[in-house]
């Protein structure tokens, strides 16, 4: 018998390999991150670095507590909506839970992330707020949750955010900036980039990781060495 984790490993390899038409569109999920990525992975640019098996099962176990909590919710109230289309000219991405009152994303995170995870997550999780609220500022609502949970116990923490002058700011100002960018390149030739700039993933001193995940880390460093 072929080993179970092989089995697994060749399952989501396959789903990986499959062609999936891209949308030549901003996705609010990338919102906070490094400028450059999101400007390549808008214009489609060919990645240069496959994610590594342990990583695929990890957004597997994401995305199976993701379907469990959405049918946990709609089951015990079939007037919420899961996975709703938020599309405008240049931007698409599907809010995960959408009341009559708010917008809610769900994130998966490892079980010791998730127990020692700060009262202030304004920075630490300010991609993921940005994505939230995009969502709820698309739909008309004032509020907006981002839904943590652990990935090894099911425990769940909502922090609840308010559609405020602070985040409509920054909700501005990153899609100034991209817009700003994809113009650029449209008119360049050959295209003109932005810096690489990581933004996500810092750790407690403030470094981000964002780079040690990023599909563009091989061209990006060649980028930089041919300037």
């Amino acid at each position: 018998m072929i080993p179970i984790q092989q089995l697994i490993d060749n399952e989501l390899s396959k789903e990986r390999s499959t062609p999936r038409k891209r949308s030549g569109k901003f996705s609010p999920s990338s919102f906070g991150r490094c400028i450059r990525a999101q400007i390549w992975n808008r214009a489609d640019v060919q990645k240069t670095d496959e994610v590594e098996e342990r990583m695929l099962r990890v957004f597997k176990v994401g995305n199976l507590f993701h379907e469990f909590i959405q049918k946990v919710i709609v089951n015990n109230d079939p007037t919420i909506k899961t996975e709703v289309k938020v599309e405008e000219e240049d931007v698409i991405g599907f809010a995960d839970i959408v009341s009559a009152e708010s917008v809610t994303d769900i994130k998966t995170v490892h079980s010791g992330a998730f127990h020692y995870m700060k009262e202030d997550i304004s920075e630490s999780k300010k991609p993921n707020i940005l994505q939230v609220m995009y969502y709820a500022r698309m739909l008309n609502k004032d509020k907006a949750t981002l839904c943590f949970v652990s990935k090894d116990d099911l425990c769940i923490k909502e922090v609840a955010f308010i559609l405020n002058e602070r985040w409509q700011k920054e909700l501005d100002e990153e899609l100034k900036t991209l817009r700003f960018w994809w113009d650029l390149y449209q008119k360049s030739a050959p295209a003109i980039w932005p810096k690489a700039e990581p933004r996500a993933y810092c750790d407690k001193n403030g470094k981000s990781k964002e780079c040690a995940f990023c599909s563009y880390k091989t061209l990006c460093k060649e980028t930089e060495n041919a300037k």
